[in-house]
């Protein structure tokens, strides 16, 4: 078999087959490629049998990209071996072998929402509220539970709260449930394999002469059901191939433990160990600024990129003055670029939090730049942020059925279909909107939710508007009281609205919800250019995993933000920050682009943080840096805090000329002569003065 195409350590990985061996494949690196040439070479050079090689991914799109690899190298005999991920695998030990398990043969599989449907009865049953025990918390601790390879009465020994001992409680009237339907969840893919072969040791060592070769892509983000899975399976003739990065490990929040990998040499003292560094995709200086960044962490084994490429432009770092700079640099940038025959396909703009693609969507469709939105919706089309905006066009114009219709049951008030369509029919037999229909209810609390709204944004800013709504709805305290990463983000989104209403605040003095909602209309209406591939790719980091582009730009290189604030007292979630921007840097093959801002406004708070650490941590000789200090801005400070009103004081605004101020509240109310009337100005904007 022809290896002259690998590197001298990738033919080393392909051809040690006989023992555990631990291949460290850094970014670039060529693993996709080791692993499936082992694979042929396993059964063209060494003789194994198809049927006795298990070769195991993440996602089901690796794993068949894995099988359309080894069928273009083996033909046929590649659909003998079991390529597949980690929950197929299981999926096929327990099908053949559910009686063992206590199962019919016509066992079912729950996904995520039949599991949350069956912990809501059981809330439902026990007469809990589940606004205090959130239905998708509690499935999710299980779910972690389940992971951690503990069952009910293993978890009985960690419930030491009254919340936990309600979680117990559901964990075993749930365990009790599914057993009884003659079902299983997601999770029990991998753990009732783990109990079959504890409690049949004959079936654990049929499993292990069927898969005496084992290969696993991804190691470095293994939990610990897949950990003891692959440890079990290896556990007589050990010819086990790990393959990853522990420079990589970048899913610790989805219960992956990257000390999977630095343990292998642990656990097979006698494995050998490749190092493959030699990187294809990048040129040398991208690949100098990733060292410098990861040779800070503690936690990991020696490795160093290099590559045959040349060294290409210096990385360019760029200090803006606050986000709306930084974006419009960016799309400066990113101009250029598209302007000098570059295609948008290859241009990717990465950053940590999903709520930081706002500013440069805006950016780029003023500029009519296209663009995606990997792994989210565009930020004015998601669920959360149209909800808000429901709110608010129906605390400006009640008659709106169709914001109604959308908010009247989010957060879930118990106001269904039925209701909803009775309140159309009485409102289409007298003529009138469907808000005016409502007089009794659940309906009527909602009406009368809204009509507080109504009141207290009289004398409010829209900043503490949209803050009131969050709050007084319950969107905020549902979300919270869910604890997943999808409710963290949606969270996330609602409070960066914020920042949007503060800025529509600042530039424009005026506080008028009809203004603002016609503002917010001409973005959140603009083409998307959804149907064109040749667009922008705009992503958080962790989506970025696996992907490469030509011109990468990160964004937000700030403490508190990146490394994100919440991992700042943890020095082992520092580690994983820095392995998460080590894979955003090495996503870049010809030009890197790294960019901050001095001053950032972000879920309706400006704050001004120093650099990122990582910036520091990469040598000066790499960097070409433009964060001169004598930078002239253009944007000048909107609000005088220090400015005092009373009722009565007459005022001068840019635009509207003379005035009375009327009332006082966190804004101020101006009576101005026809045709403006009364207005609401934020106190100190710089377009009003005293007489």
């Amino acid at each position: 078999m022809d290896l002259s195409t690998l590197n001298d350590r990738q033919k080393e990985a392909v051809e040690w087959t006989d023992g555990p061996i631990l291949v460290l494949a850094g970014a670039g690196s060529g693993k996709t490629r080791v692993l499936t040439t082992k694979l042929a070479y396993l059964v063209n050079e060494k003789g194994v049998n198809p049927y006795n090689i298990l070769a195991i991914t993440f996602t089901n799109k690796a794993a068949k990209e894995m099988k359309e690899r080894a069928f273009k190298m083996l033909g046929n005999d590649a659909y003998q071996m079991q390529i597949s991920t980690f929950h197929s695998l299981g999926l096929l030990l327990i099908r053949e072998n559910y009686d063992k398990l206590g199962f019919d043969k016509n066992f079912t599989i729950l996904d995520s929402d039949d599991s949350l449907t069956i912990i809501k009865k059981i809330l439902k049953d026990m007469n809990l509220d589940p606004k205090v025990y959130n239905p998708r918390g509690i499935r999710n601790k299980i779910s972690s539970a389940k992971n951690e390879l503990m069952d009910s009465n293993y978890y009985s020994r960690f419930a030491n709260s009254e919340y936990e001992e309600i979680v117990l409680e559901v964990f075993r009237k749930y365990e009790k449930k599914v057993l009884k339907n003659n079902s299983m969840d997601f999770d029990d893919l991998l753990l009732l394999p783990i109990k079959l072969f504890k409690k049949y040791p004959e079936v654990l060592e049929k499993y292990q002469e069927r898969f005496k070769y084992i290969l696993v892509d991804e190691y470095q983000d293994t939990n610990e059901a897949q950990y003891i899975l692959i440890k079990m399976l290896s556990a007589k003739y050990k010819n086990v191939c790990v393959v990853g990065d522990l420079d990589q490990s970048i899913y610790g929040f989805r219960g992956a433990n990257f000390r999977n990998i630095l343990n292998f040499e642990k656990d097979y003292p006698d494995a050998k160990v490749v190092l493959l560094e030699e990187n294809y995709r990048s040129t040398g200086n991208i690949l100098n600024v990733a060292n410098d960044i990861i040779k800070h962490n503690k936690q990991r084994k020696e490795k160093k990129l290099w590559t045959k490429n040349d060294d290409g432009p210096k990385i360019k770092y760029h200090r803006t003055y606050d986000e709306k700079d930084e974006a419009n640099y960016v799309m400066e940038e990113i101009k250029k670029l598209i302007i000098n025959g570059e295609s948008k396909a290859n241009i990717a703009v990465l950053y940590r939090t999903n709520a930081q693609s706002r500013n440069m969507e805006e950016a780029l469709l003023r500029e009519n730049i296209p663009y995606k939105v990997v792994g989210s919706f565009y930020f004015y089309n998601r669920k959360e942020i149209k909800d808000l905006i429901s709110y608010l066009k129906l605390i400006y114009n009640s008659n709106d059925d169709v914001s109604l219709m959308r908010v009247i049951n989010v957060p879930k008030r118990q106001i269904g279909p039925k209701t909803i369509e009775n309140l159309a029919t009485k409102a289409l037999d007298k003529g009138v909107s469907l808000y005016e229909t409502i007089d009794g209810g659940k309906e009527l609390e909602f009406k009368k939710l809204i009509e507080r709204l109504k009141k207290e944004s009289e004398n409010i800013s829209l900043t503490e508007l949209v803050e009131l709504i969050l709050t007084e709805s319950g969107i905020r305290k549902e979300l919270e009281s869910t604890k997943t990463i999808d409710a963290e983000i949606r969270l996330e989104n609602l409070e960066e609205f914020k920042s949007i209403t503060k800025n529509f605040e600042e530039n424009n003095g005026v506080i008028s919800l009809e203004e603002f909602l016609l503002e917010i209309s001409l973005v959140s209406d603009m083409e998307e250019h959804k149907n064109n591939t040749d667009v922008v790719t705009l992503m958080t980091i962790h989506s970025a995993k696996g992907l490469e582009f030509d011109h990468v730009f990160i964004i937000g290189l700030e403490e508190g933000l990146f490394p994100h604030s919440n991992c700042l007292d943890s020095p082992e979630e520092i580690e994983e920050e820095r392995r998460l921007c080590y894979v955003a840097v090495t996503r870049a093959r010809k030009t890197l682009t790294l960019v901050n801002a001095r001053r950032r406004m972000l879920y309706g708070n400006t704050n001004s943080n120093p650099p990122s650490r990582f910036i520091s941590e990469i040598s000066d000789e790499y960097l070409d840096k433009d964060i001169k200090d004598d930078i002239k801005f253009k944007k000048e400070e909107m609000i005088d805090n220090n400015i005092e009103y009373c009722v009565g004081d007459h005022v001068i605004h840019d635009i509207y000329g003379e005035g009375v101020i009327v009332a006082i509240g966190s804004v101020l109310s101006i009576a101005f002569s026809h045709p403006y009337g009364i207005k609401k100005i934020m106190k100190g904007h710089k377009s009003i003065r005293k007489v």
